[in-house]
């Protein structure tokens, strides 16, 4: 039998020591000390939990689930930024804010699968009756929702060995801890160990796994990375405290597409799913506003449209200032050079601010036609017409190129009633779409041309 041994793993050299230090005598680093286990005696987690001797499988004898074995939360949503639902056997993590609604999410979501298969919902951070309560102020069915409160992994997995559930929900998994571990919950050690225990179990066991993490003050999953590579998808749940609109977005999925995005509302009844998520970031004035765009973006495999705002005022400091909120800011310095070289029109002595209305952000190129256009709208202070979509991406060279999935842009922004768009050549649909006027484009010397005959 052999005994558990703890060593301390610097993580910035890989150099081991017997106890822990504040500074790695290798490579001189700082707090890099992480506490690992080297050996192990008779852990379940190497036993296996299936009761199964794992054993070498040919490709052409492995069975295969029919593709309808996917479980549906209740939240068309949720089921989309999955991929089409919970995949039997999957490990899904969730990090956000606090109070951003992650808890309300997956207990909406056990509620309704509670209805028709086995759950359990096993929480670190709250009481059984402070779970209840929220329960019962959702209105959601209580009858057949099993809840345990725990952090220790080796007697939750006893539990879940005892009751079989289908779906286990694990709130947070920094409060969980493994007495293999003498550190404190939430250690990265405790978190890594304790990920990995509960994964092994819902792979062998074939049960999905909810993981809720933490996030960082910078918005990223706290905990060691090896925790992203473990799950199977990572979800992140966005949203401001002050917006009853939360966006779910989907950073890995092994069963779906990455980036795809899920769009809630916060009510006294718990998120609600929203069913046209593009009017949510579109406003609507009494008459055209100049700096204001409409452009269509491409959220996984979902058209979206969002208003892009722009105000180009005079620079009374000598490095004028390119503030942006939901796009990049290091992509906008390097249009206004392009709009410079290729326009001949110059904002050197112009602070430019650019948003993303409702709280949106995004990241792909097919955004820059648009706001070059919102920003030369608002330094010459004429309006765009509000029926107006653009999309394109904006080569070093001034060309425009075209950008993936334009038709399903423009069925998404004609069954909005928008009468024209501006859009690259590439991009041009074969058939005509509604009563929409298109105007392609190459260069942004044509962009140009074109905004100055509106």
């Amino acid at each position: 039998m052999t005994k558990t041994k703890i060593t301390h793993t610097c993580q910035a050299c890989g150099a081991h020591y017997p106890k822990w230090a504040g500074q790695c005598l290798g490579c001189g680093a700082w707090n890099s000390l992480v506490e690992e286990i080297t050996q192990i005696a008779n852990h379940p987690r190497h036993q296996g939990f299936s009761g199964t001797t794992p054993a070498i499988t040919p490709m052409q004898h492995v069975t295969l689930e029919a593709e309808e074995a996917r479980l549906f939360s209740g939240l068309k949503e949720l089921d989309r930024v999955l991929g089409g639902g919970l995949v039997t056997g999957s490990a899904v993590l969730i990090g956000g804010d606090p109070g951003i609604g992650k808890s309300t999410l997956l207990l909406q979501t056990l509620a309704h699968l509670s209805q028709h298969i086995k759950v359990l919902y096993v929480t670190g951070e709250e009481s059984l009756q402070q779970v209840t309560l929220r329960a019962r102020r959702l209105g959601l069915p209580e009858n057949n929702l099993l809840l345990l409160t725990d952090t220790n992994v080796e007697r939750i997995i006893k539990c879940m060995q005892k009751e079989k559930p289908a779906v286990i929900v694990v709130d947070s998994i920094q409060t969980m801890h493994t007495d293999l571990l003498q550190s404190a919950p939430g250690a990265v050690g405790q978190v890594r160990e304790s990920a990995a225990q509960l994964v092994a179990f819902a792979k062998q066991t074939n049960t999905a796994l909810f993981l809720v993490g933490h996030v960082t003050k910078e918005g990223t999953l706290a905990g060691p990375r090896v925790l992203e590579h473990m799950v199977d998808c990572v979800l992140y749940f966005e949203g401001e405290q002050d917006s009853r609109y939360r966006v779910i977005r989907a950073v890995k999925n092994r069963f779906g597409a990455v980036n795809e995005l899920g769009i809630f509302a916060m009510t006294d009844k718990g998120l609600r799913e929203v069913n046209n998520p593009s009017a949510i970031f579109l406003s609507r004035y009494e008459s055209p506003v100049a700096g204001s765009v409409i452009m269509a973006t491409r959220e996984g495999s979902r058209p979206l449209l969002v208003e892009v705002q722009a105000l180009v005022d005079q620079s009374h400091m000598g490095n004028p200032r390119r503030v942006c909120v939901g796009l990049d800011t290091q992509r906008l310095a390097m249009l206004l050079a392009v709009l410079h070289r290729h326009s001949g029109i110059t904002t050197y002595d112009q602070d430019v601010f650019v948003n993303a209305v409702g709280g949106v952000r995004v990241t792909e190129t097919g955004a820059d036609l648009a706001l070059l256009l919102a920003v030369l709208s608002s330094l010459r202070n004429r309006p765009i017409p509000q029926d107006t979509l653009i999309f394109g991406e904006v080569g070093l060279a001034g060309e425009i190129r075209p950008v993936q999935g334009g038709q399903e842009r423009l069925r998404e922004a004609a069954k909005h009633g928008f009468k024209q768009a501006i859009i690259p050549h590439a991009n041009a649909p074969k058939e005509k779409i509604g009563e929409m006027q298109i105007f392609t484009v190459q260069s942004l010397a044509q962009a140009v041309d074109y905004f100055k005959s509106i």
